[in-house]
């Protein structure tokens, strides 16, 4: 779009910098110059802005009807196809509104990459390690406490203080979404709480964290939970949920920019979180985020047109899960005071902050 508007308004630029200036995707605005430049480097051709591009339908109509003329007999008047005017306005518009779809990916590619914990690049090298729990404040203790109830309190501990670290990431990431930064504050606060586990177990159920090898839970430092763990902190369904969900996620084999865009949908998944002030304004943004999702997996996977459908239908799965997790929660709760929760992770999921013993 930007070659062909400098060539058909004869545009000519000038650089600042005696046209060595490094052209990326993140500053091709900076200087039009070099930019320029650079689409007649990688062999943008000015006769192709010059004759300009048919639509294949118009190819197809034009070289059926032959040379038949357009003007009619009994009217006199001219059965017009559509003036060029038009379709060109038509074609630019289209190209304008790609372009803002394209913009909202690379944005949010970028906050995935900067935030996420959970991406190939940092993962590829992860040296795992069972998690070991601590009884009494001394070392070596056994792996688990001996009573069930105090079992689960310290999977449940050792659970928040491994997680807490994405709670800020997700934060952060939420914040680089176009739009939600826009939106009334106390919105923002009651979709990053409703959403976060969400979010969390898209990220930590790409490739090895979940699942292989004997149905582990891998976190971002590498520590990992067994299936008998989880059984115990989530119950047997709980668990069996969880790992359906992660695999069937991980039969999609979404590319990092599909991760990514699909993130902050489940963050904005619905206007129905309780005590939403503005959910006309959340409902907009959730559309847009679905459509650079369609568009991004058609780049990735264009032989296959039902994969967006697809992927928007494990909103559903995704959210049950998460209620599930907000019922183990309740559990937790009135067992708060024999906890120490990282802060982070007690105000996400509202629960009351236990207080030094000497306080």
């Amino acid at each position: 779009g930007f070659f062909r508007r400098s060539i058909q308004k004869q545009i000519e630029y000038r650089c600042l910098r005696d046209g060595k200036c490094l052209v990326i995707r993140l500053n091709r605005n900076r200087c039009q110059y070099c930019r320029f430049k650079k689409c007649l480097a990688v062999g943008m051709s000015r006769d192709s802005v010059r004759y300009g591009r048919v639509p294949k339908r118009s190819r197809e109509r034009g070289s059926s009807s032959g040379a038949a003329p357009l003007s009619g007999d009994e009217g006199g008047g001219v059965a017009s196809l559509g003036s060029p005017g038009q379709e060109e306005q038509c074609a630019r518009d289209l190209e304008t509104q790609q372009l803002a779809m394209y913009d909202i990916i690379l944005t949010i590619s970028q906050a995935h990459h900067a935030h996420c914990a959970y991406t190939e690049e940092k993962t590829r090298s992860l040296a795992r390690r069972p998690a070991i729990f601590v009884r009494g404040g001394a070392e070596g203790g056994p792996s688990l406490p001996d009573s069930p109830e105090q079992s689960k309190l310290g999977l449940w501990q050792q659970f928040a203080t491994l997680v807490t670290p994405s709670v800020q990431r997700v934060v952060e990431f939420a914040k680089r979404v176009p739009g939600f930064l826009e939106l009334v504050q106390d919105d923002q606060l009651i979709l990053i709480k409703a959403g976060f586990f969400e979010v969390w177990l898209v990220h930590v159920s790409r490739g090895v964290l979940v699942g292989a090898p004997h149905d582990t839970l891998t976190f971002s430092d590498g520590t990992y939970l067994i299936r008998q763990q989880l059984e115990l902190m989530f119950d047997v369904s709980g668990h069996r949920s969880l790992f359906a969900a992660s695999s069937v996620l991980g039969e999609y084999r979404p590319s990092s920019a599909q991760v990514a865009v699909f993130a902050p949908g489940l963050i904005l998944s619905s206007t129905s979180r309780s005590g939403l002030y503005d959910s006309k304004a959340i409902s907009l943004g959730q559309g847009r985020l679905c459509e650079a999702l369609r568009l991004q997996a058609g780049r990735n996977h264009p032989g296959d047109v039902g994969l967006p459908n697809r992927a928007l239908c494990l909103l559903g799965p995704l959210r049950a899960l998460g209620l599930a997790h907000a019922r183990h929660l309740a559990w937790l709760r009135p067992h708060w005071h024999s906890l120490r929760l990282p802060p982070l992770f007690a105000e996400i999921f509202d629960i009351p902050a236990a207080t030094p013993p000497n306080a």
